[in-house]
């Protein structure tokens, strides 16, 4: 008597609804995700005149809308963004950071870098992950610094908004960030 083996066709099915099942979800964080940085988007426009202006001109824009950061001596963040070339989503970001010294309390906040040029933006994508204060330089802009930013006096290769702080945090930068793409 011949004995059939009739599981292979039951398991390749499994993985076809997996992948399929997968795929949507992922599309779905994606789609809020996008929905979130098209939030935090147009709260940072409409707070910073200078982050309007380098919008036009700058190659392209990591947004982070939501940026979560607590410590007790040792603090940690981490948050999820999306690039936009030409206003169009390209890839999703994870922004990451360790930190350790005299800190104590929590925070949520958005950030978003400018990109000024092509050779800053080829660094998003270096294989170990982008660095902060590694590689292309780096502007915070502050209140004052964005009352006397225009395209004209923007020479850097980035500039970095921190915007919708809340809570309470000793210390905010973005220097030491680690920024790594993600599959999202």
């Amino acid at each position: 008597m011949k004995r059939t083996n009739y599981s292979w066709p039951w398991l390749a099915a499994l993985i076809v609804v997996f992948a399929i099942t997968t795929n949507a979800h992922a599309q779905k964080d994606s789609q809020k995700l996008d929905k979130k940085v098209d939030e935090g988007m147009t709260k940072l426009m409409a707070a910073s005149e200078a982050a309007k202006t380098l919008s036009k001109t700058a190659k392209g824009i990591l947004l982070f809308p939501s940026v979560k950061k607590a410590g007790f001596l040792i603090g940690g963040q981490s948050g999820e963004g999306a690039l936009r070339i030409g206003g169009k989503t390209q890839g999703y970001y994870r922004t990451t950071a360790a930190s350790f010294g005299l800190q104590a309390g929590a925070q949520k906040f958005g950030y978003a870098m400018f990109f000024m040029n092509d050779g800053a933006l080829a660094q998003l994508d270096k294989t170990e992950g982008f660095e902060v204060g590694v590689g292309p330089s780096v502007v915070v802009v502050d209140e004052g610094k964005a009352k006397t930013t225009t395209t004209t006096t923007a020479k850097d290769d980035i500039y970095a908004f921190v915007f919708g702080q809340k809570g309470l945090m000793a210390g905010l930068g973005i220097q030491g960030n680690k920024i790594t793409k993600t599959s999202k």
